[in-house]
């Protein structure tokens, strides 16, 4: 059975605040449905459909063309028009779902910020390449480029998604920040219940950068965090932004002092022995220890 998770129960829990109903006064609360197909993907990686009365935006597309159509079934069933699809990350795990939405849903617009549009251009060649032969039929025979987004906000039914931290350091790695339910979704920042992707990440600054971006959703008190990757059921609010920060100055930590890689995969395990995804943290240390070009 396809494994996924929605966060609808949390979302109707949160629209009884009364803080929330002030701020969404205007209009009707915006609602988060997250599909994530857990370990039955190559990517555990999220889609958000965040949904008003009428409209929709999905943030993320998937990787492969079955996860896509697990989306594609979600946004069909709630009978909302899908205006936009935003995608947050130039991982082909993020885009590669493209086509089949596209096709579905040809008058939706698809955008990213220009960081993101770049990093696209640059790799998803290689990366189809790459891939494709691992995914059989659900590779895609079309790649779907987005177009770049005029400023830093989307608008639903009168509410705003902002994406944060395109003036920042790390412009390609963003997140989306929707105030009015205070909640942050996409990208490739947070993380729950795995290894850490530390590879893209290979200078000290780049940490300190990560870390910063993580003190920044923590000061937005956000309700509501959907990791980009997770497996398992995530966990309520700044939880995930938690487990993310302390993974990333572990890893720091334990690289310093390992000799090479597999005396660090050693120690991460030893102060994670429950987390999946051990391919990330043996790729990751590789990378980290000088033994692997990424």
């Amino acid at each position: 059975m396809r494994r996924s998770f929605s966060f609808r129960r949390l979302l109707l829990a949160f629209a009884t605040l009364g803080a929330l109903a002030q701020a969404n006064a205007a209009g009707q609360l915006l609602q988060l449905d997250v599909y994530n197909p857990g370990t039955d993907a190559l990517f555990p990686v999220s889609s958000v459909i965040v949904s008003g009365k009428h409209d929709a935006i999905l943030v993320d597309a998937q990787f492969g063309k079955a996860q896509a159509e697990q989306v594609l079934a979600r946004l069909q069933a709630s009978g909302k028009q899908l205006t936009t699809i935003y995608v947050s990350h130039g991982d082909p795990d993020y885009y590669f779902g493209l086509q089949t939405l596209t096709d579905a849903y040809p008058q939706a617009r698809v955008v990213s910020s220009a960081a993101t549009v770049a990093h696209i251009k640059q790799t998803m060649n290689a990366k189809l390449a790459y891939w494709g032969p691992q995914m059989g039929a659900d590779k895609p025979t079309r790649l779907v480029v987005p177009d770049v987004m005029d400023g830093n906000r989307l608008a639903l039914e009168g509410q705003q998604l902002e994406v944060i931290g395109l003036d920042g350091p790390q412009p390609d790695r963003s997140f989306v920040w929707i105030p009015s339910i205070k909640a942050v979704v996409g990208g490739v920042v947070v993380a729950q219940n795995l290894h850490v992707w530390m590879a893209d990440t290979q200078t000290v600054q780049s940490h300190k950068d990560w870390l910063a971006t993580l003190a920044r959703i923590e000061q937005l008190k956000p309700q509501v965090v959907v990791p980009g990757h997770y497996l398992g059921q995530p966990g309520e609010s700044l939880e995930a932004v938690h487990f993310t920060a302390s993974y990333i100055r572990a890893f720091d930590q334990e690289s310093a002092k390992a000799g090479n890689a597999a005396e660090l995969i050693a120690a991460m395990k030893k102060r994670y022995p429950d987390l999946g995804e051990a391919s990330s943290l043996e790729l990751s240390a590789k990378v980290a220890k000088g033994e692997m070009k990424w």
